[in-house]
């Protein structure tokens, strides 16, 4: 970052650190015991809807890496597009297959940046729920390098349970790297995985 750089009040962007979903399966630990939260084994990769060939090429490689696990017994990988356009790239594994859940998540948007795609990431979220049927997301923003907390509330209406977001970032401090800005909790309401 040069003079200008800083006169000008520009910031470096944060570099991806895929590595950093490789921590979720102890924060779910920690989750379990602070908030009674548990995995879902859902969860999706989330992009700028791209168009063209490579893209194709790209996702049919990703799937067919995905549908080729062996231990898989879940539907296959999905793409799904959202009301908002971008797309969904869903995996779905057993609640107690957390591990192999993140290992989907890093395999695609590894997937997609090693073959350029890496500017149309913009999250990934693995699902959990507690007894009582809430729903929690636990979100990685790709170009942030951080993680939040996104918790809708039931029923009709965009609503989201911000105690809950704030009780969960407090138990997570120590397992995950937080997104300290909270106008960057954006909400992913009806995302696929949630």
């Amino acid at each position: 970052m040069g003079l200008l750089d800083i006169l000008l009040g520009r910031t470096k962007p944060v570099v991806p650190d895929l590595d950093q979903l490789f921590a979720l399966p102890s924060a779910a630990v920690t989750l379990e015991a602070a908030a009674g939260f548990t995995p879902t084994g859902q969860g999706a990769v989330c992009f700028a809807t791209v168009e063209g060939s490579a893209f194709e090429q790209t996702h049919r490689e990703v799937q067919a890496l995905l549908d080729a696990d062996t231990e898989r017994t879940g539907p296959p990988v999905r793409l799904l597009r959202d009301d908002f356009g971008y797309s969904w790239l869903v995996s779905e594994r057993t609640p107690d297959q957390l591990s192999l859940l993140v290992n989907d998540l890093h395999a695609v948007n590894s997937a997609m940046e090693v073959n350029g795609f890496g500017p149309q990431l913009l999250c990934s979220l693995a699902g959990f729920e507690d007894p009582d049927g809430r729903a929690l997301a636990l979100v990685y923003l790709y170009k942030r390098g951080s993680f939040y907390p996104f918790a809708p509330l039931p029923g009709a209406g965009q609503r989201r349970d911000n105690a809950l977001e704030l009780q969960v970032k407090a138990a997570l401090a120590n397992d995950l790297r937080l997104e300290q800005d909270l106008s960057r909790w954006f909400p992913v309401w009806g995302a696929p995985g949630l």
